[in-house]
């Protein structure tokens, strides 16, 4: 069985990460479990102590940042999506091997429509750009 990446997010997870994403510009200093609670935690029916263990995992899994404030703890998102997305991707590819990788990729961008296409050679594009010796 393929190991688990540490950045896969349960569904739970992944709605902590976008609460802490989306209110990151308002919120530099971060979020206390009692914030993220009443954000997210009330309209679904979860208990405070749930996301209090949730916020503590994802810590010990290096998701989040948390740091002392009071006798609480303020967390924030230690990667960007954007960066969480890639490390994903990058686990995910690196599982497989020449051809499988690929057949994967080649599967990928089957599905893919015209203008995702068009947005990946853009930013193929972009990076030999950036990646002058790599171009040829």
């Amino acid at each position: 069985m393929p190991s688990t990446p540490k950045n896969r997010l349960g569904d739970l997870e992944r709605v902590v990460m976008e609460e802490l994403w989306t209110t990151a510009d308002a919120h530099p200093e971060g979020r206390t479990v009692r914030e993220v609670h009443d954000a997210i935690g009330v309209e679904r029916g979860l208990a405070y102590t749930t996301l209090m263990t949730v916020l503590d995992r994802m810590a010990k899994k290096d998701l989040v940042n948390r740091e002392r404030d009071g006798r609480a703890w303020r967390y924030t998102a230690a990667s960007t999506r954007a960066e969480l997305t890639s490390e994903s991707l990058h686990h995910t590819l690196g599982e497989l091997a020449g051809d499988k990788r690929r057949t994967a990729l080649l599967h990928f961008l089957d599905e893919s429509t015209p203008e995702e296409i068009d947005e990946l050679k853009a930013a193929l594009a972009e990076l030999e750009a950036r990646r002058p010796e790599r171009a040829g």
